[in-house]
C-alpha cells in the first residue's frame, strides 16, 4: 500500500496547488496550528513551518485543526487505502460504513481477522492515527460540512455524524476545533424546501459524462432516471421512501469545480453519512487516476486508451442485490436485452411508490430478496434456469450464504458466489466489480475483453487473458472499464446476414 508521497512531490504539489493530490496528503502549518488541502488558496507558508501528513486523522492526532478556508472535509479520501484486500483497506471500508459508531474496536478487528492490538499498530504505523482516531475525524469533518453547507438543525447534524447526544457532539466539536458548532452557522445557506445538497469532491480528471452514459444504458425505468446531466433514483424503503440526484457541481461559485452535487430528499439524518459513502463508492469519487493510469499505461494497448480517456472510473451500482440479479440476467444476452428483462422483473415485483414520485419519473422500488423467494417469474421472458438462479440468489442472501460486506476479499467474494448453482466466475467477478467496486475484479471469461485486450484482431482465451492482465494489478477493474468503453464506441463493421449460431459459454459485457 502507498504511504505519504515523497516530500519533494508534496512540496511541488503544494506550491502549484495541484488538484490531483487533493486528499493524498495534507499540509500542516506549525505557526498557525492549522492543516490544509494541497489546493488551499491561502498564501503559501514558509517551508520551515510546513509538516506533511497522509490523512486528516494523522494531522488532527498531531494537534492541528482544519482550515476554514480550503475546508479539508471536502477532500476526496485516499482511495488507495480503501481499495483492495489489504487489512487496512478492509478496515477502512468498515469504518466508512460506521461500524465503530456502534461497536468497539475489538469488533472491527474481528471482522478483518486480526487482533485488536495488531490492528491499532497497523493504523498508527501506516496512517499515523489509530482506528478510533480515523473514525472520530471522519464524523467531525462530516459534521463540519453539514454545518457549513446545509440548514439541518444542529441536533440533526449530531445524529448524522454518529453522536448519541447533542451535548456530546458540542463537547467533542469544541475540544477538537476550539469553537462551538453554532459558530460555523454564521453563513446561512438558502433552504431548498426539504432537499439537502452536498458537495462531493474528487481528484481530476473525472469523466462524468462517460459515467452517466454507462449508467444510462443500464438504468431501470421507474427505479432510476439517467439523462445527459444527472442520475436520479429512489432510496429508502416503502415506509420512508426518498430520492437522491447526482450531477456536476455548478461552476462560478468560486470553487474549483472538481466535485459532484448530491441532492437528497427523505433521508433520515442518522442514515445520511452512510448514504454519502454509498454515493462516493457508486461514482468512484475517491479513486487516484494518476496512480491507476500510471500502472495501466505500462501496457501499450491500455496506454493509448488511458491517454484518450484518462478520467474513466468504476461505475458501481446502488444496491448489491440489484446488481447481482442484473449480472445473472445479463449472461449471454446483450446489455439492452438484460435491461429489458430486469425492468420487467422490477415492475412486476417491486413495491409501488406514492404518486408524488411520478413527477420525477420514479414509480417503484427494486424488489427485495424476500419478495422474490417464491415469486412466479414465468411470463417476463426469463428461461427456467435463470428464474431458478434468481430464486437461489434471493434465498442465499436471506440466509447469509452470500452478501455484499465491505471487508470481503476478492477471493472470498468469488468463492462464496460460485458455490451457488448457476453462478460462474464471470458472474462472481462482475458482482465484485459493480456491486462492491473492487478495483481488481476481472471477468476473464468476458467475450469483449478477450477480443479487445490486445487490439490485434485476435482473441485470447480466458487463461491467456488472465496471464496477459497480470501486470495490470491491482487495477484490473479499471482496465475492464477502459476496454468495455472502447468496444462500445468502436465503429460497427458492415455485416451480411447469417444463420443464427448457438450461444457459447462466453459472456458479453453486461
Amino acid at each position: 500500500m502507498p504511504s505519504l508521497p515523497d516530500v519533494a512531490i508534496c512540496e511541488q504539489a503544494r506550491l502549484s496547488r495541484d488538484p490531483r493530490f487533493d486528499g493524498l496528503f495534507f499540509t500542516a502549518v506549525s505557526s498557525t496550528g492549522i492543516y490544509c488541502r494541497p489546493t488551499c488558496p491561502a498564501p503559501a507558508p514558509k517551508p520551515r513551518n510546513v509538516r506533511y501528513y497522509p490523512n486528516a486523522a494523522a494531522a488532527e492526532s498531531a494537534g492541528y485543526r482544519p482550515c476554514l478556508r480550503c475546508r479539508p472535509e471536502l477532500s476526496p479520501a485516499d482511495g488507495a487505502w480503501r481499495r483492495g484486500d489489504d487489512t487496512i483497506a478492509r478496515a477502512l471500508k468498515l469504518i466508512d460504513q460506521g461500524l465503530l459508531a456502534e461497536q468497539p474496536l475489538a469488533a472491527l478487528a474481528a471482522r478483518v481477522h486480526v487482533g485488536e492490538r495488531q490492528l491499532r499498530r497497523l493504523f498508527v504505523e501506516r496512517l499515523g492515527a489509530p482506528p478510533t482516531g480515523v473514525h472520530g475525524t471522519r464524523r467531525l469533518l462530516f459534521a463540519k460540512q453539514l454545518l457549513t453547507e446545509t440548514t439541518l438543525p444542529i441536533t440533526g447534524i449530531a445524529l448524522a455524524a454518529g453522536f448519541g447526544s447533542l451535548r456530546r457532539f458540542n463537547t467533542t466539536f469544541r475540544e477538537a476545533y476550539r469553537m462551538a458548532p453554532r459558530e460555523l452557522r454564521r453563513r446561512r445557506h438558502p433552504a431548498d424546501g426539504d432537499v439537502l445538497a452536498l458537495r462531493l469532491a474528487y481528484r481530476p480528471p473525472y469523466d462524468f459524462a462517460a459515467m452517466l452514459d454507462f449508467l444510462r444504458g443500464r438504468a431501470l425505468p421507474g427505479v432510476e432516471v439517467v439523462d445527459a446531466t444527472h442520475y436520479l433514483r429512489v432510496i429508502g424503503d416503502a415506509d420512508a421512501p426518498g430520492w437522491l440526484r447526482v450531477g456536476a457541481w455548478p461552476r462560478g461559485d468560486g470553487e474549483d469545480g472538481h466535485a459532484l452535487k448530491l441532492e437528497v430528499h427523505g433521508c433520515p439524518p442518522a442514515r445520511l453519512l452512510a448514504l454519502v459513502e454509498r454515493v462516493r463508492r457508486m461514482f468512484d469519487l475517491d479513486a487516484d487516476p494518476r496512480a491507476i493510469n500510471d500502472t495501466l499505461s505500462r501496457d501499450p494497448r491500455l496506454r493509448a486508451l488511458v491517454r484518450k480517456r484518462p478520467g474513466l472510473r468504476l461505475p458501481s451500482g446502488w444496491d448489491g442485490f440489484e446488481i447481482a440479479l442484473r449480472a445473472v440476467i445479463g449472461q449471454q444476452v446483450s446489455v439492452a436485452a438484460a435491461r429489458t428483462l430486469t425492468t420487467r422483473l422490477a415492475e412486476r415485483f417491486g413495491t409501488p411508490l406514492p404518486d408524488a414520485f411520478a413527477a420525477r419519473g420514479l414509480s417503484h422500488f427494486f424488489p427485495t430478496p424476500e419478495r422474490l423467494l417464491d415469486a412466479d417469474l414465468a411470463g417476463i421472458g426469463l428461461t427456467a434456469a435463470r428464474a431458478a438462479t434468481i430464486r437461489t440468489i434471493a434465498q442465499a442472501v436471506v440466509d447469509g450464504r452470500v452478501d455484499f460486506r465491505a471487508e470481503r476479499t476478492l477471493d472470498e467474494i468469488v468463492e462464496r458466489w460460485t458455490a451457488l448453482p448457476g453462478i460462474g466466475p464471470w458472474t462472481a467477478q462482475y458482482i465484485a466489480l459493480r456491486a462492491l467496486g473492487h478495483p481488481d475484479a476481472f471477468p476473464a471469461e468476458d467475450l469483449v475483453l478477450q477480443k479487445h485486450a490486445v487490439g490485434d484482431g485476435g482473441r485470447l482465451t480466458s487463461r491467456q487473458l488472465l496471464a496477459h492482465a497480470e501486470p495490470w494489478r491491482p487495477w484490473r477493474g479499471y482496465a475492464v472499464i477502459q476496454l468495455w468503453r472502447d468496444a462500445a464506441l468502436a465503429p460497427r463493421p458492415a455485416t451480411t446476414p447469417s444463420k443464427p449460431r448457438k450461444p457459447t459459454a462466453r459472456r458479453s459485457a453486461a
